[in-house]
């Protein structure tokens, strides 16, 4: 399993990421296999929400109440947790964002998290608020690490006229077949082609330049939640050909390599599993360090129907 460099983070956070937004309904034996599953083949960060479950906090609650970790095990990990969405609106206000920190700690069972995330874009956002409520939080030791999901660049920038703290990570949706996040890029000034349409103000490059790391969610969603792409041969037969042919190649799976498109881009991003199935896990963890040459990369870009001009 390979793990970033970044700075500050101690342990070292491995490239794939285990996302835990739908373990509610699991019981405390199902919660360790899965948990125990990823430990042992190298996955060390573990992703929640407040909002995770069917009631705030229930993953989070469960996850802490099945796991039980000491000390030890704790500072073996990565625990992050996301703020900001609420019933109907989103919410970065300083009142919200330490109740509701204090409430996943509780929650987890922990005394601190590695990572908390600004969860979806507040339009209503005080930067002072968030500043005051990240140096509170710094300050107390109940949050190690501060960055965004869901924000571009400019968003990311109002943030900074105010927040101390690097904002170190910026949780998106990316998988082969949604891609504009790196589609965009490779047919810029395009006229009437709708992937040079840049719908994240250049938060790629953005990301590189300023040392940000991006974490890919819903890695294997042909879309927004319109299903797996993974053996849909339906929508992308010649998608699922060439993760077979490379699968091959390489004696894995098509699930390592759809991740492995993802970790083999040089802006090093993390792969954020939604997977509650131990097998998944090891298939998954099994392409974070695939080479993909860039004709096998290209050609999975090719096949999921993106253009190269």
């Amino acid at each position: 399993m390979r793990t970033l460099d970044i700075p500050d983070a101690r342990p070292r956070p491995s490239n794939v990421v285990l996302g835990l937004m739908r373990i509610g309904a699991l019981d405390d034996d199902a919660i360790r296999t899965l948990f125990d599953t990823a430990l042992e083949v190298g996955v060390n960060v573990f992703d929640h929400a407040d909002i995770y479950g069917s009631e705030r906090h229930e993953c989070e609650d469960r996850f802490g109440k099945a796991l039980k970790l000491t000390d030890e095990d704790r500072e073996a990990i990565v625990i992050q947790s996301k703020v900001g969405i609420r019933e109907g609106f989103f919410d970065f206000s300083k009142e919200h964002i330490l109740r509701s920190v204090d409430e996943s700690l509780a929650a987890l069972r922990t005394d601190y998290l590695d990572l908390l995330l600004l969860h979806r874009p507040d339009t209503l956002v005080e930067p002072d608020e968030v500043a005051e409520a990240f140096d509170e939080l710094e300050a107390d030791g109940k949050v190690r690490q501060f960055g965004v999901s869901n924000h571009t660049p400019g968003q990311i920038e109002l943030l900074k006229t105010a927040v101390r703290q690097p904002l170190r990570y910026n949780q998106v949706q990316l998988s082969i077949t949604h891609a504009p996040l790196i589609a965009s890029g490779v047919a810029a000034n395009m006229s009437g082609l709708d992937q040079s349409v840049d719908r994240d103000r250049g938060l790629l490059d953005y990301s590189r330049l300023n040392g940000m790391t991006l974490q890919a969610w819903s890695p294997f969603q042909r879309g927004f939640f319109d299903g797996v792409f993974l053996g849909d041969r339906e929508h992308h037969p010649e998608l699922n050909d060439a993760l077979d042919d490379i699968a091959a190649a390489y004696d894995t799976t098509p699930t390592a390599i759809a991740v492995a498109w993802i970790t083999r881009h040089p802006a090093n991003m993390q792969v954020v599993l939604g997977t509650t199935n131990p097998d998944r896990v090891r298939e998954s963890a099994a392409g974070s360090d695939i080479p993909l040459t860039r004709e096998q990369w290209y050609r999975l870009f090719r096949a999921a129907g993106h253009t190269l001009p």
